[in-house]
């Protein structure tokens, strides 16, 4: 049994809902005519081909092919299914939806991220109270104080605390009946070596909520307040949290980074809550992982196409490590990164403690391009010897292969050869042997499916494709017509499946409701269809019924040009004796005629 959502409720949240707000949340969107483009989150591009319709309510990427309407785009952005998706955008709007009746297996799949998202407020909630109300809290609260940090931080990002123990937060579950093999999936609590029973999984730590872009807590950090190891402790994988794809405080910071269309990026919770705390609310923090593409994608959506990331790192050698990690995926991401590293024996958090936020801002405006650092990190490291020169390009060699740009890649070829006084020649020569490397390695594994553009995809057919596309671009842009397509039944002569369905489903849909794509989109589960109907309804087209038209008469022209085609292969499998073919060809020829006579039946007054 599906989970049913009544139409007239999915109606009342497409009215309520504005897909220009829902998606601006995500990406920086600058207008372009009479729609909104940005750079796409679901691929690396340096030029905006993410476009959205504000009239149309529909969104599509030339890029990748992604589109569809305000549903799709949660669901494919947050990997929520559509009922997920349906009650998110309800409750933001306060529409009542009706509770569905489920089976159990069912009711299980889809409460379980509504149970996690619960548990994990109450657990805030618990960890909140055990800081601020509780006797074994004082601790705790000075270790924060003591911090720098101020009661209006630790209120802001909710802050919290679990005393030292083994079932603090067990107990409090169990006292309120909640689930506690849910809690196990959730990662608030593990299982006992034995089998038999739970402990918590956070225990003498203050604890630092994770929230998503809905402002959900979806995890928890934890720090020790002395010396005991592990010094932070976070939540594992959950069917809510995943660590490539969250960054800390990122939920307080997309405001400031569109604004400045900067972001720094930093490693620690204290770092990130002495930045806000100093002003520089544009701050996010990675969760105990190096940054992933994701993340990248994810910056890049709110600082927009001319944004740059800063990376606040430690001045340690692992703080170092971790900044050349992050070189190449900034250049696969296409976002400008640069890189600010602190003076020896301060993070953000004591720099900004010790020396204020004036101080800070100076510093970060001296910070280097990624490669310019990564050239002096391999210089202080290996030295200007002849060794050390060899080693140094050996360093680099990657990570300027890693740039996509000719002109960009050449210029910092040049850079490199200048401060270490090696030849271009012989830098390049290098690059081209790693280039070749990896498209040996390249050439072992099978081609990734879905990676052709869709230029690519639509240059492959051929005219009668073209012919059928048009067609149904003009049905979704000029709407009037619709009624000549469906009474002459031209649908029926299309050799392409999709564009087929497609085209009926506008027919049923569109000449009744007047002209809406966003629901039209809501028709299909495939995102396939999804993305043809949003990529053929944002095309630049012009149309007026003289043109419509003469675009109707032309694949009428064709349909009549197939059917002498079909003709002359008849003859020629007679002549050549192909009965195998010639009867394949009887029952096109047959199944065509049928189509006439359904057409001019269906013509007759």
């Amino acid at each position: 049994m599906a989970v049913y959502i009544p139409d007239e409720k999915i109606l009342a949240i497409k009215n309520a809902s504005d897909i220009v707000d829902i998606i601006s949340e995500t990406i920086s969107l600058r207008r372009a005519g009479r729609n909104f483009v940005g750079l796409c989150p679901f691929h690396a591009e340096k030029t905006p081909s993410f476009t959205v319709s504000p009239d149309k309510q529909i969104f599509y990427c030339f890029g990748c092919g992604a589109g569809g309407n305000i549903f799709s785009f949660i669901m494919k952005h947050e990997g929520l299914t559509f009922p997920e998706t349906a009650r998110a955008l309800a409750r933001r709007y306060g529409i009542d939806l009706p509770t569905p009746k489920l089976s159990l297996h069912e009711k299980k799949k889809l409460t379980e991220r509504e149970m996690i998202l619960t548990l994990n407020d109450d657990a805030m909630s618990f960890f909140q109270d055990c800081l601020t109300r509780k006797e074994h809290g004082r601790q705790a609260m000075g270790y924060l104080l003591k911090r720098g940090m101020t009661k209006k931080t630790i209120d802001e990002f909710k802050l919290g605390f679990v005393p030292d123990g083994w079932d603090h937060l067990l107990g409090h579950f169990r006292l309120r009946k909640k689930p506690l093999e849910m809690a196990l999936k959730a990662g608030l609590i593990i299982s006992r070596k034995s089998g038999e029973g739970y402990y918590d999984r956070f225990r003498n730590r203050v604890t630092f909520p994770i929230f998503n872009g809905q402002n959900q807590p979806v995890g928890f950090g934890g720090r020790v307040m002395d010396d005991s190891l592990p010094k932070y402790l976070n939540s594992p994988e959950t069917p809510l949290y995943n660590k490539s794809r969250s960054l800390y405080g990122l939920h307080r910071s997309r405001q400031k980074c569109r604004e400045t269309q900067t972001v720094y990026v930093v490693e620690g919770y204290f770092d990130l809550l002495a930045m806000h705390q100093f002003g520089m609310t544009n701050t996010v923090a990675t969760l105990g992982t190096s940054l992933t593409a994701d993340h990248v994608q994810i910056l890049k959506g709110y600082v927009g196409e001319q944004g740059k990331a800063i990376l606040v790192y430690d001045s340690d050698q692992a703080g170092i490590k971790a900044a050349q990690r992050s070189v190449a995926v900034f250049q696969k991401g296409l976002l400008e990164a640069r890189i600010l590293v602190l003076p020896k024996g301060h993070d953000p958090d004591s720099y900004l403690m010790e020396h204020g936020p004036d101080d800070f801002l100076r510093a970060a405006e001296q910070s280097m391009d990624m490669m310019a650092f990564m050239v002096e990190a391999a210089v202080e490291k290996y030295g200007l010897s002849i060794d050390g020169r060899v080693r140094i390009v050996n360093d680099l060699k990657s990570a300027i292969l890693a740039i996509d740009d000719p002109v960009a890649r050449s210029l910092q070829v040049k850079h490199l050869a200048e401060r270490i006084d090696v030849k271009e020649s012989a830098i390049l020569q290098k690059v081209r042997q790693a280039a070749g490397k990896q498209a040996e390695k390249r050439a072992w594994l099978p081609d990734r499916p879905g990676t052709a553009t869709v230029s690519q995809s639509m240059s492959a057919r051929g005219e009668t494709y073209r012919l059928e596309q048009q067609m149904v671009t003009m049905m979704l842009q000029f709407p009037e017509m619709i009624a000549v397509i469906a009474q002459r039944r031209l649908i029926d002569y299309f050799t392409d499946p999709l564009l087929a369905d497609v085209g009926r489903g506008i027919i049923d849909h569109l000449s009744q409701s007047g002209g809406d794509v966003a629901s039209l989109v809501s028709r299909w589960e495939e995102p396939e269809r999804k993305a043809v109907v949003a990529r053929l309804a944002l095309v630049d087209e012009h149309w007026d019924r003289n043109g419509c038209m003469g675009l109707i008469n032309q694949f009428e022209n064709s349909i009549r040009r197939r059917d002498k085609v079909l003709l002359k292969r008849i003859e020629a499998a007679e002549k050549s004796g192909d009965d195998n073919l010639l009867s394949e060809l009887l029952l096109q020829k047959q199944h065509q005629a049928r189509k006439r006579l359904e057409k001019q039946s269906g013509q007759r007054p």
